[in-house]
């Protein structure tokens, strides 16, 4: 099975650059299933349904999120009624949506489950490591289920490396998300588990992390309270990503990070 995934799009320049870019990929690579997070699409924060939409007509299949899942109300009846729109999997279980979802295509079930870390994160959050224990409890990897994707939304690199250390041999692939900075630890663990820190955004990398700098400069120089409209970066934006194809088992065979743009030296 093949898994096309590309990292957090933050506002117009992502959404461009995933549009752009993502035809070609998808001829290089033939995925099975392309799973994307959207969390900060709407001009850096939430995911407006006309977006999702765009993103499906795109070809992508599966859409993830993390602490700006909900940042657009507009959202919450789309994702009430399809699970190709996730939430993370550990938000209260009151939370509209669901935080995995079952994707079977020729025979071959993928299963992906969207989980947020709590360290300097939401206090609210459950346990990410018990919420993903219970769900593989009931879907075990091999037999039914081909393949265990998870997109791991958070902030620090310990608590990410610890929960893909923990499920290693039990899933196929934990990618980080969230700091919107591509790490360079890609790599096939001991049990079979493909497992890369964080995958980068696709946006502007001309920018704080997808924002303009103007942004940033005012809480960091000034201590002055951040302003409340925070303006996306607008320049011509980077894809980041990563290719996992998984074999028998499966367990992971490949992983090959991905980033197509003007700014980070290209890979993929």
């Amino acid at each position: 099975m093949k898994i096309l995934f590309l990292g957090d799009i933050f506002g117009r320049s992502g959404r461009d650059a995933v549009a752009k870019h993502l035809p070609a990929l998808k001829q290089k690579y033939q995925p099975d299933f392309t799973v994307i997070n959207g969390e900060n699409a709407a001009h850096g924060f939430g995911l407006m349904p006309v977006m999702a939409q765009d993103f499906f007509r795109l070809g992508v299949d599966i859409i993830t999120g993390g602490n700006h899942t909900f940042d657009k109300s507009e959202i919450i009846s789309l994702i009430s009624q399809t699970d190709k729109v996730l939430r993370p999997l550990n938000l209260p279980k009151c939370a509209p949506g669901k935080g995995y979802g079952l994707y079977t295509l020729k025979g071959k079930t993928l299963m992906v489950i969207n989980v947020m870390g709590r360290l300097f994160m939401e206090p609210f959050l459950d346990c990410p490591f018990r919420a993903v224990e219970d769900v593989l409890k009931l879907y075990p990897l091999g037999g039914a289920i081909s393949a265990i994707f998870i997109d791991v939304h958070g902030e620090t690199t310990s608590e990410k490396m610890a929960l893909a250390k923990y499920f290693d041999g039990r899933v196929s692939a934990v990618i980080g998300t969230h700091t919107h900075v591509p790490t360079a630890d890609a790599q096939i663990m001991k049990g079979g588990t493909a497992y890369l820190t964080d995958a980068g955004m696709c946006g502007d990398y001309d920018s704080v992390i997808g924002l303009h700098p103007e942004t940033a400069f005012a809480n960091f120089l000034k201590k002055i309270p951040k302003p409340k409209q925070k303006e996306p970066a607008t320049g011509e934006g980077t894809v980041c990503g990563v290719f996992i194809e998984v074999g028998q088992g499966g367990k992971a065979c490949t992983i090959q990070p991905i980033r197509l743009g003007p700014v980070l030296a290209n890979a993929g």
